[in-house]
């Protein structure tokens, strides 16, 4: 009795202050000298919205708890502690941390036999792994939500509705999603449950949003807002802000939107949410494209490529499908075991009733068994081979990559120092020229043109021999410096971009590299010779291909009388190459269009 009452007095003690967002640091303090136990407890029991308030304290002091519920051997509190931990992991980014985190208390949680905990969990596994696998996502949640029903409880089940309700509207379900969140939102109003009605509002005015209903998206997104700022809710005001950023993006305010996504950035980056700064980046860099405003986008761009690490996203995608593998595997081995159990079971009650029944059941057994060891040695012997051909492939592609940067290291120190030399020389001899030779110095002038030119070109061919494989972001962020160098040598002419790619495109370096330069020299021709006030540029794709068109209202060309130079014929030639498809339209007056379509991937 002493132990609970002490228990009740050092959490309200904590509640007292946590409206000034102190409440972890208050934890600390007050649990310093108090036993083990207590501070487990203590620990365990914090709310949500505390912990998520200050994600890298409450991680430090979390996962003290996990040290000390190891030490005491507290499978329960153990199990508490780790699905904390999946949240934090979830706001920091760490889709491989969160997912294990959630299974290792799903685990614990189901052979202990606590079903609504399990529940819970589930809802969790199924809403992290929506971004990977949507389909996995809806099944662990209607798992989530037929176990939550079972055992008559409902006060845990109102966020499970939530976030089931966010999957159809992500699966562009708007009217499921509706249906779930007002499910939802009844159930947080019975329960006065004041931190889940600012998510539930902000779900709703997102389902609004899709649904194009913006004033009364509106409506719900302020109250939310309103209901975390009087809560002190860090994380609830930065998605607030998210969310009246994507209304207005909806609506086609970018302006606004920039404004409100930046606010929810650096919120987001002060408190250390990761995912929500990157999904900041992203959508600002699209606005900017939206405004015609270049150099803006190529800026934040660049802040969102940073923060997503394209290389650590597939090993990490590639560990969250082996850790789902292996743990329906561990599942479907104890419902294997619990079978074989039953069936050994069944095999004792008809001992005395039919020995040939037994002999048969044996021999099945014997022969399950043995077909059992056959199978798990082929597959031994499958990884085997597979181990040893990824060694090679391995040893093969450092070669391959060694080869690479010693041939890309030799083209910059020799071919890129002599080119450096022969325009610092041709500089030097403009100055010693006779001023009057006018001829000369143009020549010089020009001669100097082309090797800046080349040694361009030789940067852009380094780049893409550094590069096993090019991603579209890393192609699209080169083709809007391109336009910014554009820029700077004709003032005259107005660059606009489209780009809809919304799927993930990866080139191989030689694709790549003949795509940048069609864009490269369609660009340069266009300047040079076509007098065009206007260049457009549209990217687009379908199932199985990718499409870009560019355009100028230039004077045009005839292409029955006109003879076709080498620089229309290598950009044929390189389209060719890759597999691709190009078409040069032209007409006098009217401008060129040259429009190209290969193959994804």
């Amino acid at each position: 009795m002493k132990l609970k009452l002490l228990y009740v007095f050092l959490m309200i003690g904590i509640c007292a202050i946590s409206q000034n967002g102190q409440y972890i640091d208050s934890l600390e303090i007050s649990i310093k000298n108090v036993s083990k136990e207590k501070k487990l407890q203590a620990i365990v029991h914090i709310p949500y919205d505390q912990f998520v308030g200050n994600i890298s304290k409450s991680e430090k002091i979390i996962n003290y708890g996990k040290e000390l519920a190891i030490e005491l051997t507290d499978s329960l509190s153990l199990a508490e502690i780790y699905f904390k931990l999946s949240q934090i992991s979830a706001y920091k980014d760490q889709s491989e941390q969160k997912i294990e985190y959630v299974l290792k208390a799903i685990k614990i949680y189901e052979n202990l036999g606590e079903t609504l905990k399990a529940g819970v969990a589930y809802g969790q596994l199924g809403y992290s792994i929506k971004r990977n696998d949507m389909d996995k996502a809806f099944y662990y949640m209607r798992m989530s939500i037929k176990l939550i029903e079972s055992t008559k409880d409902q006060t845990l089940i109102d966020p499970i509705y939530d976030n089931y309700g966010t999957l159809h509207l992500l699966n562009k379900n708007a009217d499921s999603a509706l249906y779930f969140h007002q499910k939802s939102l009844v159930l947080k109003k019975q329960f006065k449950d004041n931190v889940g009605l600012g998510y539930g509002y902000a779900n709703l005015a997102d389902t609004f949003t899709q649904l194009k209903k913006f004033d009364i998206a509106k409506k719900y997104i302020d109250s939310s807002l309103t209901i975390r700022k009087k809560l002190n809710d860090n994380y609830g005001i930065a998605v607030s802000y998210t969310h009246i950023g994507d209304i207005n993006f909806a609506e086609k305010k970018y302006e606004k939107a920039i404004q409100n996504y930046k606010t929810s950035g650096d919120l987001a980056k002060k408190y250390n949410y990761q995912h929500l700064e990157k999904y900041c980046a992203e959508i600002i860099t699209q606005c900017y494209l939206e405004l015609n405003d270049y150099k803006n986008a190529f800026n934040y761009n660049k802040i969102f490529q940073a923060l997503k690490d394209s290389a650590t996203n597939i090993q990490t995608n590639t560990r969250v499908a082996e850790l789902q593998i292996e743990f329906e595997t561990e599942k479907k081995e104890k419902e294997i075991a619990q079978q074989k159990e039953q069936l050994l079971k069944s095999e004792l009650e008809i001992k005395n009733k039919n020995l040939y029944a037994l002999l048969l059941s044996s021999g099945v057994l014997i022969f399950s068994l043995v077909s059992l060891g056959l199978y798990k040695r082929q597959q031994h012997k499958k990884r085997e081979y597979l181990n040893q051909l990824q060694l090679k492939e391995a040893q093969t592609y450092s070669k391959l990559q060694d080869q690479r940067l010693q041939i890309s290291r030799d083209l910059h120190d020799n071919i890129g120092s002599q080119l450096t030399f022969i325009i610092s020389s041709i500089d030097n001899l403009k100055f010693l020229t006779d001023t009057t030779n006018i001829k000369l110095k143009s020549k010089l002038l020009e001669i100097s043109q082309f090797a800046n030119t080349t040694i361009g070109q030789l940067r852009d061919t380094i780049w893409a021999m550094n590069k096993n494989e090019i991603t579209f972001e890393d192609f699209y962020s080169r083709t809007l410096a391109l336009i910014e160098k554009a820029k700077l040598v004709s003032e005259n002419i107005h660059f606009n971009i489209e780009n809809k790619i919304t799927s993930k495109i990866i080139f191989s370096s030689i694709k790549g590299m003949n795509i940048f330069r069609v864009f490269q020299e369609a660009i340069n021709n266009t300047i040079k010779y076509a007098e065009a006030t206007e260049i457009n540029i549209h990217i687009s794709e379908n199932k199985n291909s990718i499409t870009f068109l560019i355009n100028d209202n230039g004077k045009g060309f005839d292409k029955n009388t006109t003879e076709l130079g080498n620089g229309l014929e290598n950009m044929e030639r390189r389209i060719l190459e890759i597999e691709g498809e190009i078409l040069i339209n032209s007409e006098i007056n009217k401008g060129t269009s040259i429009k190209i379509v290969c193959p994804k991937n």
